[in-house]
């Protein structure tokens, strides 16, 4: 328990550190450079240059068709980059076929073996490499240790649940050794409860290895959960690239904002462009929307308030100053999710914003309902403004 303990407290205190991407004097594992893939007149990667440093967690998020599967691929080796190239360790992947590359990749659907034992799957890839039987033992032990299967060695797939199969996939991936692991969809296939689980687990496992993970999901709480870094896609191209607290806290586009969690982009025109502070002024409200942060745009140029439903305040009472980020309006519909409930708010305008407030108290005096008159409210530091 001590030990257990010990080690936690270890991988935290490097988690919390961890940044080998703001370091100058780093040099990336993986680097593409300008990588183009096209299947036809289709271009399904458009001029994508990436670096991924070793040790680090990374994911590739983006919705179907955006190029993140195509891109894993190419590294992998199973496509070849239409243009451009992609190095590994200062190796360029030019030509090699994907048995050769230090790269393991684990698929959404497991690829067990229905034939084999749990401890002959794992044991596959290493009888292949011709690897000494005493070896392939100890290290299908080991594996077995590491993802807590001991007991299941001799069963069979269909002998276990979803979270086991993923495990054992987990492990044959791991067993190898690879410089990098490929997780496609890596958990698509479990129910949310048991996914939210083994999200943890493969964090701690891959601190615990020290290897480098890259993720490819269509899911922004998994990728937001597990990844160092996330890279959004569209159509083909890099949107942003941040750690997930950027990514959610400072989007870097529209597309970013609304893609990633709960968004209300409020429509705009500058009317101040201070050097900290930017003012809006926006036909939903006659408030002045006042933001915590200077922007390169010009007074009269359009703008977009972007802010999490969270942030926001709603009361049944006016403000103190309701003319300055306030909109009034009615509720329009409630949903109650146990821990908090999310308010939709309609505003004389039509347009409806939503605001999430947390459950605090089992009882609540006067609780907003349906058709209630009300004010949200927001901080300056609050909202984000959006210029592209």
């Amino acid at each position: 328990m001590v030990a257990e303990k010990a080690r936690k407290e270890t991988i935290g205190a490097v988690r919390r550190t961890f940044a080998p991407w703001a370091d100058p004097e780093k040099v990336p594992l993986i680097r593409f450079e300008n990588v183009v893939k096209r299947f036809g007149d289709f271009t399904a990667v458009n001029n994508v240059s990436l670096d991924i440093y070793e040790r680090e967690f990374f994911a590739l998020l983006g919705p179907s068709g955006c190029g993140k599967t195509t891109l894993m691929r190419m590294l992998a080796g199973f496509e070849d980059p239409s243009k451009g190239r992609i190095t590994l360790a200062g190796q360029d992947l030019s030509g090699v076929p994907p048995y050769r590359r230090p790269v393991n990749m684990m698929f959404q659907s497991y690829a067990l073996f229905p034939h084999m034992s749990v401890a002959d799957n794992i044991a596959f890839g290493l009888k292949q490499d011709k690897m000494p039987k005493g070896e392939i033992t100890a290290r299908v032990e080991e594996m077995l240790k590491l993802v807590k299967l001991e007991s299941f060695a001799k069963r069979k797939p269909h002998q276990l649940s979803g979270g086991q199969r993923q495990r054992v996939a987990l492990a044959r991936s791991l067993a190898k050794k690879p410089k990098l692991l490929l997780l496609d969809e890596p958990l698509g296939a479990l129910d949310k409860k048991l996914r939210e689980e083994t999200q943890f687990e493969l964090m701690d496992l891959q601190m615990e290895l020290g290897m480098t993970f890259l993720i490819v999901t269509h899911d922004q709480e998994e990728a937001m959960t597990v990844a160092d870094r996330i890279a959004v896609m569209n159509h083909g191209v890099l949107v942003q690239v941040a750690p997930p607290a950027e990514i959610y806290e400072q989007p870097a586009t529209r597309y970013v904002a609304d893609f990633i969690g709960e968004i209300n982009l409020i429509e705009g025109k500058v009317s101040v462009a201070g050097p900290h502070t930017t003012r809006l002024s926006s036909p939903i409200t006659t408030a002045a929307l006042n933001v915590a942060q200077p922007v390169e745009v010009a007074p009269g140029e359009a703008a977009c308030l972007a802010i999490r439903p969270e942030k926001l305040r709603i009361s049944l009472d006016p403000p103190a100053d309701p003319g300055e980020n306030c909109f009034e309006g009615t509720i329009w519909d409630i949903g109650y999710l146990g821990d908090l409930s999310i308010y939709h708010v309609e505003l004389p305008s039509g347009q409806r914003i939503k605001v999430s407030q947390p459950n605090l108290s089992r009882v609540v005096e006067r609780p907003i309902t349906w058709e209630d008159k009300v004010w949200v409210t927001f901080a300056p530091h609050a909202g984000v403004i959006l210029t592209r």
